[in-house]
């Protein structure tokens, strides 16, 4: 079945630097639109940092030349390195992909991880 599975957050102080893990499972990941949601407490959940199949990126205004999306293909795992981070960086963050099933019949749907959180506090 299709899983997301986040890892690598956690406690760090303002200034700090984090690098959140996401490992697919079940999907053809290389035609899979992949990215990186928060939430805060009390606020929608919002768009953070994106890539599309082709290797298109795209960032929310307040985490750009901070924050970087990127792939490992060969493990199906998709990578945001947030530096520079911020007390209002704090958040659950979440994996998200959309894409086409490995196995058939090929159903392209939205895929949500579980969420890790982190904190960013002196």
């Amino acid at each position: 079945q299709v899983r997301l599975v986040e890892s690598g957050g956690g406690p760090v102080q303002p200034g700090g630097a984090l690098r959140l893990s996401c490992a697919v499972f079940g999907l053809i990941f290389d035609s899979s639109d992949l990215g990186w949601y928060r939430q805060a407490p009390g606020k929608q959940r919002e768009l953070v940092a994106s890539i599309k199949r082709g290797g298109i990126t795209d960032y929310a205004d307040p985490v750009k030349g901070r924050f970087t999306i990127s792939t490992d293909n060969a493990k199906n795992r998709v990578f945001l390195q947030m530096n520079s981070l911020k007390p209002e960086d704090t958040a659950v963050y979440f994996c998200y992909a959309n894409g086409p099933r490995t196995i058939i019949p090929r159903q392209w749907s939205d895929y949500w991880g579980q969420g890790t959180q982190v904190t960013v506090s002196s």
